[in-house]
């Protein structure tokens, strides 16, 4: 008998497990905004404001998100954050990435934001999430935009 019942958590485990699965719906994760938040002689700091869109009915909790910021097609950052934080189900929630830089490296497109007053940039990477229903998930996300010193971020896709 116990045999039986132990097989049936099993079963009823996994097909939980399974259903959980087709339930689950990949968050959608957009770049909502770039700012320059500070300029030095040696580099700067940005802040790039991610929007992390739920479309589950639960909640899902970031563990872990990667980063990678190109000016054109040179890196200008990366990293990993731990930061942890919450999306409610059917919600959106924003998360800002401060991000330090230095100047070497991104020597051609410092120059043509020196020149033209604008340089296009992506943001790159992805996010783990996990839920309620005992998924872990890491999503991959990449976008965009071009940053103007006149007027400001426009995104791209």
């Amino acid at each position: 008998m116990r045999r039986i019942l132990l097989a049936m958590t099993v079963v009823a485990a996994a097909a939980c497990n399974q259903l959980g699965k087709q339930a689950f719906q990949e968050p959608v994760v957009t770049l909502s905004d770039v700012k320059v938040t500070g300029v030095g002689l040696s580099g700067g700091s940005l802040d790039v404001v991610l929007n992390i869109q739920n479309p589950n009915d639960f909640r899902l909790d970031a563990t872990q998100l990667h980063y990678n910021v190109l000016v054109d097609t040179m890196p200008l950052a990366n990293g990993t954050t731990t930061q942890r934080f919450t999306v409610e189900g059917k919600k959106s929630q924003q998360v800002h990435i401060p991000i330090n830089f230095t100047y070497a490296g991104i020597g051609a497109a410092g120059r043509s934001l020196m020149n033209t007053g604008s340089v296009n940039y992506t943001v790159k990477g992805d996010v783990t999430v996990g839920s309620a229903v005992g998924l872990n998930v890491t999503v991959p996300f990449t976008q965009t935009g071009r940053y103007s010193t006149l007027g400001g971020n426009s995104r791209g896709d």
